[in-house]
């Protein structure tokens, strides 16, 4: 009896497995290919070109490299030359002291930012004193003179004294009331402080001190430089160019200036000087360019489009942008995602610079300065791929 119920219980359970063992195959069979195919497919959509490189914009920056957006013009379309920032006319000012004194308080230092009219020191100066004296003499003149007017024309509205008193009288009030303008301007122009014992050296503009030859204690004559206010929003570039590139530029000429770490500011030609430099026979481009980006004093690269140069199709791009990938010369555009290696063929060199005869469109963005690491960056993708 025990016997047969093991042998029914092993057919049950074998029938059950047995089951179990078909159902999974019917699954497999029926089951929708596209489900195990999907996540392979969704994964080849998100992977980057072998010839593009995904990098973020603060990766790109803190890189070190440099994008340019270029555009049409072969070499002799340019004129690369070197320059100079300075200041603008209205961008600097010379303070000076007009009295002669002793500097008895300093409020500013070499590098401190400054208001327009504010102190930068002051001067206690008899010449101060004098002008204040002046003043406040001139104004008491000008009351008395406006009291005997007033007296004189009650006499001749009562008829008692004569025409030519008053007609006196309205004269010496005119000559004293000029008299007070005259002081109280010359006062203002000199800046005496309100208790006449000195002048205040104030600057003219805002921005920050540049220069200060000024101690306490010492004594400065009149007109003396003391301090230098630069504005660092208003700057110029002066580029010299030679003598036969002069009647290529025009007023609005669009110019490029290069700095030492590869950057580059759009600018746009202001005027041009008419006449030679005696020392280095070449005239002078001024160059207008944003401000709070480049600083006075300041060494940089301008190259000068005229508007009378033999524009041509080909770009023209820096050296340093042109890598060899596989072989060949590419540049790197700028994409949404990163960058795109693209070849190119070159024609001209010059100064630093490469035209590119075919493969690059005008407008295109591209890395300039460190375009050698998006190259080894690409070299070490491609390796790992393999």
């Amino acid at each position: 009896m025990i016997t047969q119920d093991k042998r029914l219980l092993g057919g049950v359970a074998g029938a059950v497995l047995l089951a179990a063992v078909g159902g999974f195959s019917v699954a497999r069979c029926t089951a929708d290919p596209s489900a195990t195919t999907a996540p392979a497919e969704k994964s080849g959509e998100s992977k980057t070109p072998p010839d593009s490189l995904a990098m973020t914009v603060n990766a790109i920056r803190e890189a070190g490299i440099a994008v340019e957006t270029i555009r049409a013009g072969g070499l002799g379309s340019e004129i690369v030359v070197q320059g100079q920032v300075t200041a603008s006319p209205a961008g600097e000012a010379l303070v000076t002291a007009r009295a002669g004194g002793a500097v008895t308080r300093v409020f500013k230092r070499l590098g401190d930012p400054v208001r327009v009219g504010e102190a930068l020191a002051v001067v206690e100066s008899r010449d101060a004193a004098q002008i204040a004296a002046d003043r406040t003499a001139a104004a008491a003149r000008a009351v008395l003179a406006q009291k005997n007017l007033a007296r004189e024309r009650y006499l001749f509205d009562q008829k008692v004294s004569a025409r030519v008193d008053l007609e006196r009288a309205q004269a010496d009030a005119a000559a004293a009331e000029a008299e007070a303008r005259r002081a109280q301007v010359s006062a203002g122009a000199a800046n005496v402080t309100s208790d006449g014992r000195g002048v205040i050296v104030a600057s003219p503009i805002a921005g920050r001190v540049t220069s200060e030859n000024v101690s306490l204690g010492a004594f400065v004559q009149p007109e003396t430089e003391l301090f230098r206010v630069a504005d660092p929003s208003k700057i110029q570039v002066e580029a010299a160019i030679s003598p036969g590139d002069v009647t290529r530029l025009a007023a609005g000429d669009r110019a490029i200036v290069e700095l030492v770490d590869g950057r580059t500011v759009e600018g746009r030609v202001r005027a041009v000087t008419p006449t030679l430099s005696g020392d280095t026979r070449s005239a002078t481009a001024l160059v207008e360019v944003p401000g709070g980006i480049l600083q006075p004093g300041l060494g940089v690269r301008v190259r000068l489009m005229p508007s009378q140069g033999a524009a041509t199709n080909a770009i023209v791009v820096p050296e340093d942008a042109v890598q060899s990938v596989d072989g060949r010369d590419a540049v790197f555009v700028r994409t949404q995602q990163g960058f795109r290696a693209r070849f190119v063929t070159l024609g001209r060199r010059s100064a630093g610079r490469v035209e590119i005869v075919s493969g690059l469109q005008s407008g295109a963005t591209i890395a300039t300065r460190n375009a050698f690491l998006l190259k080894a960056e690409l070299g070490k993708g491609a390796g790992e791929e393999e």
